[in-house]
């Protein structure tokens, strides 16, 4: 949905059909957007602005797995999916959010390998211009390339490439 953030997710699985066969979440880009204030906060030192970059990221890994903790619980196939990168106007800013966001893009892939869900990496997908309607927004473009993939991982028809993590 829509504006939604990772706490939100719990709230629309309730609307789940009974008939799924598959969930695939793309959550988290809300949150960073809600959390991007801190960007542009003056601090001493890097080692200050990395403390406060922590903190985010502690509060939006412990939402983010309690989440997963909830969808997993439907014992369906789950697919999570990282937060593109965007197109911003210029370049220094999309650097900054390319680079913020690596924050976030962590806690999803790590959740993702620890868990043994399927990732779908909407960074790569993403990864022109015409994919975006405006800075944050896949276009028409994007959207369809983003529901080829996920067509193509449901229906077990993809040619793509696939990696595998190995942990112990």
């Amino acid at each position: 949905m829509d504006g939604a953030v990772t706490r939100d997710v719990e709230r629309q699985l309730r609307s789940l059909p009974t008939d799924a066969s598959h969930i695939v979440v793309s959550v988290g880009g809300n949150d960073a957007l809600g959390a991007a204030h801190v960007l542009f906060e003056n601090v001493r030192s890097v080692a200050v602005a990395l403390v406060k970059l922590s903190a985010i990221r502690e509060q939006f890994a412990r939402d983010y797995r309690r989440m997963l903790d909830t969808i997993t619980a439907r014992k369906l196939p789950v697919a999570i999916c990282t937060i593109y990168d965007g197109c911003a106007d210029d370049e220094i800013q999309q650097r900054i959010n390319t680079t913020a966001l690596t924050i976030f893009n962590d806690v999803i892939t790590r959740e993702a390998f620890r868990r043994g869900l399927m990732l779908i990496d909407l960074r790569l997908i993403c990864n022109e211009p015409g994919d975006y309607a405006n800075p944050i927004e896949p276009s028409a473009q994007g959207g369809n390339k983003i529901a080829a993939v996920i067509a193509n991982m449901v229906t077990g028809s993809s040619t793509m490439l696939r990696s595998q993590v190995y942990i112990d």
